[in-house]
């Protein structure tokens, strides 16, 4: 019995009880959401303990951080590491995109050691059999790619993308509306050549029941990808995205039928005042499903800068009903992230989740903020630092530039110090 089919039975599962108290909510509450698809809680039967995570409607805005090697960049020690910190900054789940070197090793070497739930594209493992054998990717077999699905469950992945709704009918609406960027999204891009090589439909989609089916097995949660995500701003909300996600609505309903969960991806690069109204139409069309969205990205004019073009849209899209928020580092579109980049990018995840989550007035979710604000007032610095987001760097940014007379004022107002001023100004009144 997977999670969900317990939940439709008015079965409290301690996983869900456990999220719940997380969340601050009742554990019914809980359970009707999940029940309903409107929340999902990923974990795969055959995986240790691991910290419970729910995602979607009512709940906190959750974090997603990416790791994994390529193929000029492989090393399951450094994979580990930022692992490790993407855990220590706050990361609400892990993704293992691993594309090159010994990916087997490095996703079970993340399973056994991240006390997350751990996502992963098992294409990329199909990918990565078929260099292993000296074999092209288009010419692969649907069993492939099912064999790196069940290889990746019973490893014990909590989590799968798989690019389902990539169809042919999919890929002639983007070719006859054109698009400047074409697909962005790397699994979608390999199975848009797969069946123009080999003349057949998405394996994923023609026998999508067997994918649901291991699914139920493992009771994996699957994130339908958005393998036609728009890669740059003009492509934003064309047809080719809107009618994947319209299949990817048809395919929810489908895994539900068999008691698993769903959630579902976003796009991408996205203008800001079509945000919102993207996520009306992900959650009418895939009905309450949570959504997961990597960024969206405002501009596409800031490499460097794409955690903050992330953080911009993903506030956003998170205050307009998003509910899970995949980072993007600074590396993005540069380069494979290293150990910092994945630190600043969960945080300034974090930052845009947050701010969503007071945004849509979640119980509690500005009492951080108020602790915060009374430190300022006190000029506690301790307790500043202790409840920023990132101590380090708060403690670093300190102690780099201390004051020299005054060590209760900071060294951009010294004497001259607002709070201070102004506590004398309202005491004389």
């Amino acid at each position: 019995m997977t999670l969900l089919h317990n939940a439709r039975n008015g079965i409290l599962s301690p996983q869900v009880a456990l999220a719940a108290a997380e969340e601050g909510i009742p554990p019914e509450k809980l359970r009707g959401l999940i029940a309903s698809g409107r929340a999902v809680l990923p974990r795969n039967r055959k995986r240790r303990e691991i910290r419970p995570v729910a995602i979607g409607e009512g709940l906190r805005v959750k974090v997603n951080a990416n790791v994994g090697s390529s193929r000029d960049r492989a090393d399951v020690s450094l994979e580990l590491e930022k692992t490790r910190v993407a855990v220590a900054a706050g990361a609400d789940a892990v993704m293992d995109l691993s594309t090159g070197g010994p990916i087997d090793e490095i996703r079970r070497a993340i399973l056994a050691e991240c006390p997350v739930p751990v996502g992963t594209v098992p294409v990329y493992q199909a990918a990565a059999d078929a260099a292993g054998k000296g074999k092209s990717w288009v010419e692969l077999t649907p069993d492939d790619f099912f064999e790196g699905i069940v290889k990746q469950a019973e490893d014990g992945v909590d989590f799968m993308t798989v690019h389902c709704g990539v169809t042919r009918e999919a890929l002639e609406r983007l070719i006859r509306e054109g698009r400047r960027l074409d697909i962005v999204s790397r699994g979608g891009s390999l199975l848009a050549e797969w069946m123009e090589y080999n003349d057949r439909e998405n394996p994923f989609y023609e026998q999508y029941d067997r994918l649901v089916d291991i699914c139920r097995e493992y009771d994996i949660t699957i994130s339908l990808g958005d393998g036609l995500r728009p890669g740059c701003l003009s492509d934003a909300t064309d047809r080719a995205q809107v009618h994947e996600l319209m299949m990817l609505g048809e395919l929810t309903e489908r895994a539900w039928e068999k008691d698993v969960q769903v959630m579902i991806e976003g796009p991408g690069h996205v203008p800001m005042d079509q945000i919102a109204a993207n996520v009306v139409l992900q959650k009418r069309l895939c009905h309450g499903a949570p959504f997961y969205v990597l960024g969206p990205l405002v501009t596409d004019i800031a490499p460097g800068y794409d955690h903050i073009t992330s953080a911009i849209g993903g506030a956003i899209a998170a205050w307009s009903g998003a509910d899970f928020l995949c980072y993007v580092t600074p590396s993005e579109h540069l380069r494979l992230p290293s150990v910092g980049d994945v630190k600043e990018g969960v945080i300034t995840s974090r930052i845009a989740a947050h701010a969503a989550d007071i945004a849509r007035k979640l119980p509690g979710a500005m009492d951080r903020d108020n602790r915060m604000a009374d430190a300022r007032r006190n000029l506690d610095w301790k307790s500043q630092i202790e409840l920023s987001l990132d101590p380090e760097r708060a403690r670093e940014l300190r102690g780099g530039s201390l004051p020299t007379a005054d060590e209760s004022a900071c060294t951009m107002c010294a004497d001259l110090c607002a709070i201070k001023t102004s506590q004398k100004a309202i005491r004389r009144r």
